[in-house]
């Protein structure tokens, strides 16, 4: 089996490919610190990806977009670039991801893809206006992929973690509540152990 896991150089995007792998699968890493380097915001670098993800390992059973940032400002502080860079990583490579493996999966007829919001995709910030919407956004996106892809064989769902303890969390005033290797584990398990029926599910996670 194999799986492409965007952002897995580190936090949890690393947990996942090392789960997957400790299960048996062969991980394609996608970022642009990974094995198949690419910028998940660019549509040239992310189909250029999946050309060479496709060749060497075939279609994915499991897709997981876990490539994310942040940039914390009040809305009357946050330049367009930044507002823009976190909606291109965040939200727009996912919709990029997504679409690059999708024939593929379609014409197997099997395969999930996961992606991961927060719990940030049902709550507002303050300083965090950017990251909201892009997690908001990526929840409605799924559930949008999710109708497309009834009878298809193709499953996708979101994992919401709250805080976690990662470099994403530092500086945010909020103590961790799980481990990346917790999220980890709740991904590997959608993928590969949860029933179908959790197409489009959004599943949300507080930590112990």
């Amino acid at each position: 089996m194999i799986a492409v896991v965007t952002g897995a150089s580190r936090g949890i995007g690393r947990a996942t490919a090392e789960r997957f792998e400790a299960r048996g699968l062969t991980v394609a890493r996608l970022g642009r610190h990974d094995q198949f380097r690419c910028d998940v915001s660019d549509p040239a670098s992310i189909e250029a990806a999946a050309t060479r993800v496709l060749e060497q390992l075939g279609a994915p059973d499991v897709v997981v977009n876990n490539a994310g940032i942040v940039e914390r400002a009040a809305v009357d502080a946050m330049t367009v670039e930044q507002w823009d860079r976190v909606l291109d990583v965040n939200l727009r490579g996912p919709f990029l991801v997504s679409r690059a493996f999708l024939p593929a999966m379609r014409a197997r007829g099997s395969g999930r893809i996961l992606h991961v919001g927060s719990i940030s995709s049902t709550l507002g910030t303050a300083q965090l206006s950017s990251y909201c919407a892009s997690k908001w956004g990526l929840v409605g996106f799924m559930k949008s992929l999710a109708e497309e892809l009834r009878g298809s064989g193709v499953q996708t769902a979101a994992i919401l973690p709250g805080s976690v303890d990662t470099e994403m969390l530092e500086g945010s005033g909020f103590p961790p509540q799980m481990t990346a290797a917790d999220v980890a584990n709740a991904i590997v398990y959608a993928a590969l152990d949860a029933p179908a029926a959790i197409h489009g599910s959004a599943i949300e996670m507080f930590g112990p």
